[in-house]
């Protein structure tokens, strides 16, 4: 009967001064910073009401050296994306001097760093009112070989395949993992839509 999902954590340096920044912020601390073996953590929400986390100490330190080669996209489904922004902007310090670049594309704002898009955040187009309707939440994005292996590989594994598009990007699927948590399946050019 536990909801369950896949929930982004992004790493800090002091995760009691982002804990307090995302209340001054009209966020909420729903769990800690509590310690860990390697580090301090805590489960928190933007005042959209997003889940996310937060982490410090060793994972993050070391995370280059352990992180696995496949790429993985965050996108922040929101009811306001430049609200979203400014908030995530000054509570993770994304536009500090030295951080990340912030940009606006296809009608998404897009933070790059290092040259790659680390994460989206839609709230729908610029003219449109924000829709009251939207459960702002994190949506969680892995890049594959092959969507059709993978999506077979989901339904072998009690998962199921809610929806498969293409685009100009490539293939993509969404799926849901036995428990019921969401995420996409992207295969970067397969299938790419002509023109």
């Amino acid at each position: 009967g536990v909801a369950t999902a896949w929930l982004p954590y992004f790493g800090v340096g002091d995760p009691d001064e982002t804990a307090s920044r995302v209340r001054e912020r009209g966020g909420t601390v729903g769990v800690g910073p509590i310690p860990f073996p390697l580090g301090r953590a805590a489960l928190l929400a933007d005042n959209s009401g997003a889940a996310f986390g937060i982490w410090a100490g060793d994972l993050v330190r070391n995370w280059s050296g352990w992180h696995p080669d496949g790429q993985v996209g965050l996108r922040l489904v929101t009811r306001n994306a430049f609200d979203a922004a400014m908030f995530y902007g000054e509570v993770l310090g994304w536009t500090r001097p030295g951080g990340c670049d912030v940009r606006y594309e296809n009608e998404e704002v897009v933070l790059v760093c290092g040259g790659l898009a680390m994460a989206r955040i839609t709230s729908g187009a610029v003219e449109a009112a924000p829709d009251p309707d939207v459960r702002p939440h994190w949506e969680v994005r892995f890049t594959v070989d092959d969507v059709a292996e993978c999506t077979r590989a989901v339904l072998k594994q009690d998962g199921t395949v809610t929806g498969e598009w293409e685009d100009e990007a490539g293939h993509w699927a969404g799926v849901r993992d036995a428990q019921g948590a969401q995420f996409t399946v992207f295969e970067p050019g397969a299938g790419a839509l002509a023109g």
